[in-house]
C-alpha cells in the first residue's frame, strides 16, 4: 500500500495504524516520489492527501489509474476540499476520508477497498484462465471426460515449477501435453525435447550435459548441452525408460541440484529449468525389476499426468479425425472427401492401438484416396455390418472400458456412464459382457 502525505507526524500515524493492522506500507511526502514508485512497483492501494507540495493527490490518482484502472485510490481531505474529493470520486477515486479521522474509520475504508480489489484480481485470474482454457481447447481437442480433466490439470500445473511425469501409450500425444505445460506456463526459456530412445549411449552424456573443447576425441569446440539449453524453460525427456542406468544417477543429481557440469569442466553451472518426462511403461515396475533407478522415479513422480488412450475417448474420434482431415487437406492442397457411413462405423468400432497418431495417419490415407485401415483391416470390412451391430460394438466398448477403469465394479461404472443399474445389467447381459472378468483381486461383489 502506498501512503502520500506531506505532514510528517500525520503520515507516521497513518503508517503505524496500517502496519499494526498487517498492511505493508510504502510512504512518501510528495506526489513526485509516489508516482516514481508506482511506475516501477506493484501496489494494491493508494492513500493520498489531496493537497501536496508542488502537485496534488489528483496527479497521484491519474498515475495510479494509468497503472491499473481498478486499483483503489482513497483521498484524505480537509473540510474545504470535499467538493474536489467528490469530483475525484467521479473521476475514479474509491473514497475519501475527511481529516481528522479515527483509526477505526481509516481501517474500515481500507478494508473495504482491499476486499474489493482482491475480488478484482480474482476475477482477472478467472478471466485469464478461461481465456487459456479456450486456447487449450484448440490444442488438446475433445469433449470426453478424460480429456476435459486432462486440460484442467494442465492449466492448473502449467504456472507452477513442479516437475511432471506424463504416462500414456504410444501415440496418445504425450509431447503435445508437455508443450502445453510449457506454453501455458509462460516460461521465458526454450522447450527442449530429448528422445532418450534415439540417442546412442556413448553420446548421451555429451548431449545432455554438453562438453568443453578437447573434452574427448572429436570434441573440437565447446558445446552447450540440452539441459543448459533449457535454462528458464522446459526439458522434455521423452521415453525416459530408455535412459541408460549409468546416466540416471547423474541426471538425478542435476534434477536435485539444478546445476550441470559440462564434460571436461568441473565448474557447476546453475540452470533453472522444469523437467517434464514421459513414458509408455510403468517406471515403478521397472524400478522393482532393477531396470530403472527408484530414486529417479520418485524424483520425477512428484506430479503425474495420465494421457488417455483413444479407445477411452470414443466420443472424440470423429472430431479428431475431421480435424486431421482438414490439416491434411491444407498440407496436400486437396479437397477433403466426406465420410461414408461404412467409414464412420469403422472409425468408431476400431480399438486404435496406435491411438491418435494412428488416427492421423488414417485421415491422411483417406485424403489421398487410399483405403483407411483400422485394426489392420480396410474400412470396407465394416460395410457388411448393420446399424444395430455397429451400435452394439460401440456400446460394448464403452461398457468394457468403464468396467476396466473401475476394476469390474458395476455401480461406479453406472455413475460414469449415467446409466441405472437395471439398464446396465440389461446391456451387460445382451452384449455378453461379464463384469467378473474385470474385477480386481479383493474387490467386493455388488448387488443390484
Amino acid at each position: 500500500m502506498v501512503v502520500v502525505e506531506d505532514d510528517e507526524a500525520f503520515r507516521a500515524g497513518v503508517e503505524r495504524s496500517l502496519q499494526m493492522a498487517g498492511y505493508d506500507v510504502a510512504s512518501f511526502e510528495d506526489a513526485e516520489s509516489a508516482t516514481r514508485y508506482l511506475s516501477g512497483n506493484v501496489a494494491a492501494m493508494v492513500l493520498t492527501d489531496l493537497r501536496l507540495p508542488r502537485s496534488d493527490g489528483l496527479s497521484v490518482l491519474e498515475i495510479a489509474r494509468q497503472k491499473d484502472r481498478e486499483m483503489p485510490v482513497v483521498l484524505m481531505t480537509g473540510h474545504g476540499d470535499i467538493p474536489t474529493a467528490i469530483q475525484a470520486i467521479r473521476a475514479g477515486a474509491y473514497d475519501f476520508l475527511e481529516k481528522p479521522f479515527s483509526r477505526e474509520r481509516l481501517l474500515a475504508v481500507v478494508a473495504r477497498a482491499s476486499d474489493q480489489y482482491r475480488l478484482v484480481l480474482e476475477n482477472r485470474q478467472l478471466r485469464n484462465r478461461l481465456a487459456e482454457s479456450a486456447g487449450i481447447d484448440k490444442i488438446v481437442i475433445g469433449d470426453s471426460a478424460p480429456i476435459r480433466e486432462l486440460r484442467d490439470l494442465i492449466l492448473r500445473l502449467a504456472p507452477t515449477p513442479a516437475d511432471v511425469l506424463i504416462n500414456g501409450e504410444t501415440g496418445t500425444g504425450k509431447e503435445l501435453v508437455a508443450r502445453c505445460l510449457h506454453d501455458f506456463g509462460h516460461r521465458s526459456g526454450n522447450f527442449v525435447a530429448v528422445n532418450c530412445a534415439a540417442i546412442p549411449e556413448n553420446l548421451f552424456e555429451s548431449e545432455l550435459f554438453g562438453h568443453e573443447a578437447g573434452a574427448f576425441t572429436g570434441a573440437g569446440k565447446q558445446r552447450i548441452g540440452k539441459i543448459e539449453h533449457a535454462k528458464n524453460g522446459t526439458l522434455f525427456l521423452d521415453e525416459i525408460e530408455a535412459m541408460p542406468l549409468s546416466l540416471q544417477a547423474k541426471v538425478l543429481r542435476v534434477l536435485q541440484e539444478r546445476e550441470v557440469e559440462r564434460l571436461g569442466n568441473n565448474k557447476p553451472i546453475p540452470v533453472n529449468f522444469r523437467v517434464v518426462a514421459a513414458t509408455k511403461v510403468s517406471l515403478e515396475e521397472l524400478s522393482h525389476k532393477g531396470q530403472f533407478r527408484p530414486d529417479l522415479f520418485y524424483r520425477l513422480n512428484v506430479v503425474s499426468l495420465q494421457v488417455p488412450p483413444l479407445r477411452d475417448r470414443i466420443g472424440d474420434i470423429l472430431t479428431l479425425f475431421q480435424g486431421f482431415l482438414q490439416q491434411a487437406s491444407l498440407r496436400y492442397q486437396m479437397p477433403a472427401p466426406p465420410l461414408t457411413p461404412e467409414q464412420h462405423q469403422a472409425l468408431l468400432a476400431s480399438r486404435w492401438p496406435g491411438n491418435v497418431r494412428e488416427l492421423k495417419s488414417c485421415a491422411e490415407r483417406m485424403l489421398l484416396g487410399l483405403p483407411i485401415f483400422v485394426d489392420g483391416k480396410a474400412s470396407s470390412a465394416a460395410a457388411t455390418r448393420s446399424f444395430d451391430e455397429s451400435v452394439a460394438i460401440i456400446e460394448r466398448s464403452l461398457l468394457e472400458e468403464a468396467l476396466r477403469r473401475h476394476g469390474g465394479s458395476v455401480k461406479p461404472a453406472c455413475a460414469e456412464l449415467k446409466l441405472t443399474l437395471a439398464t446396465m445389467y440389461r446391456k451387460l447381459k445382451a452384449l455378453g459382457v461379464d463384469p467378473a472378468a474385470y474385477k480386481q483381486s479383493g474387490a467386493e461383489d455388488e448387488t443390484a
